[in-house]
């Protein structure tokens, strides 16, 4: 016989179970359900009211100095930009934006991240001088990212930690000239005459199931940095000034693998694509890394590297990582400077860098040979 003791009780527990389901674990942080409403963002108290809404606009603000704007949608939401963000100064660590959840669609209609990189830069990046936020933004979402332009990042410029990720039509740039201070690629009157701006990578990658498309990245380091995951798409962007296209440094215990570099254009950089493995790292291992239809000019020091010896360059090579299976297909073609070296490959032994490694669809011209050491390279015209 149902009594109403029982009946309550049973409500009591649906309703408690109910509650929990709102919090399952998932790649990219709890689940959560939102409220069908639009929470307006115009200020960091404003941050709590809005995260209970499906739809977020966010208006054009300063956050203070000193303090992360950090975001947590709930699932299935949609956030946009009306505004530009600027982020005020201090020296520390930061970063100053986080935006984590699931299904997320981000929009930043074009509108701006203002990390005022020239009040910090110093030519010494996170190697010394004042501390530098880093990084400007940290993408810890699945769904989709787009249509924002980040200017002047302290340091890092685009952290990526979510999962089942589409970031596309990012303009990330250091190199203008906002009133009288100086571009990120030129000294100022604190870096000694180096360039200003310096470790202001554009997109580090450490997530699964990410693609970044139709972007632009104007820098002083990596256009990307691959550190970790699988399924990794870069494809259609464009990278001028900074260090080129990584995938590393890969540390310890550490993989890599199933990455696509496909028809982006790189000018005016240090290097053109590389792999970097620490040279005391171990239990690590880059699989499947394919490049294709890229054009890359302007290289001044390596149009190709591949090195086991980081953070040395060409130095005594780690056994510790296994490179497996590296191809160029298609066509990729790479211009470099009269003193740069085409293509080097420094690996540690013939079992540390293993596999298919068909540089078929690899032209380099200019520049010197490198030198190919313990890999099974096969065909290109380098």
């Amino acid at each position: 016989m149902l009594t109403l003791a029982t009946l309550t009780a049973t409500l009591l527990l649906a309703s408690s179970v109910a509650a929990a389901s709102t919090e399952i674990p998932t790649l990219n942080g709890p689940r959560k359900i939102g409220k069908r409403c639009t929470g307006s963002i115009t200020s960091l108290a404003d941050v709590a009211a809005a995260e209970l809404c499906t739809t977020i606009v966010i208006g054009g603000f300063t956050v203070p100095a000193g303090q992360t704007f950090t975001l947590s949608p709930p699932d299935g939401a949609s956030v946009s930009l009306t505004g530009a963000i600027t982020f005020g100064f201090a020296n520390w660590a930061g970063p100053l934006m986080v935006v984590t959840g699931n299904n997320i669609t981000f929009n930043g209609n074009g509108h701006e991240l203002v990390g005022q990189g020239p009040l910090y830069w110093d030519g010494l990046g996170g190697n010394g001088g004042v501390v530098k936020p880093a990084p400007l933004l940290r993408i810890n979402m699945g769904g989709s990212f787009t249509n924002i332009k980040v200017s002047n990042s302290p340091a890092r410029a685009i952290a990526i930690g979510g999962n089942s990720l589409t970031v596309s039509g990012i303009n990330i740039d250091n190199c203008e000239f906002p009133g009288y201070f100086p571009a990120g690629d030129a000294p100022n009157s604190k870096s000694n005459g180096a360039a200003a701006g310096h470790n202001t990578d554009g997109f580090d990658v450490s997530a699964h199931d990410v693609t970044i498309s139709g972007s632009t990245i104007k820098n002083q380091d990596d256009c990307l940095a691959i550190n970790r995951g699988t399924n990794i798409v870069f494809t259609g962007n464009t990278c001028s000034g900074g260090h080129g296209i990584s995938v590393g440094s890969i540390n310890t215990n550490t993989t890599v693998s199933g990455v696509q570099i496909t028809g982006n254009t790189v000018t005016a950089s240090t290097n053109g694509l590389r792999i970097k493995t620490d040279a005391v790292a171990t239990g690590s291992l880059v699989s499947n890394v394919v490049y294709s239809n890229n054009k890359l000019s302007g290289i001044t020091q390596f149009g190709v590297l591949i090195d086991q010896s980081y953070p040395s360059t060409l130095g005594t090579p780690g056994t510790g990582v296994v490179i497996n299976t590296v191809t160029f297909s298609g066509t990729n073609t790479i211009a470099v400077g009269s003193a740069a070296q085409r293509v080097s490959v420094n690996c540690g032994s013939t079992s540390s860098c293993t596999g298919a490694w068909n540089f078929g669809g690899l032209t380099v011209t200019g520049g010197t040979a490198g030198v190919i050491k313990n890999a099974p390279v096969n065909g290109g015209s380098f």
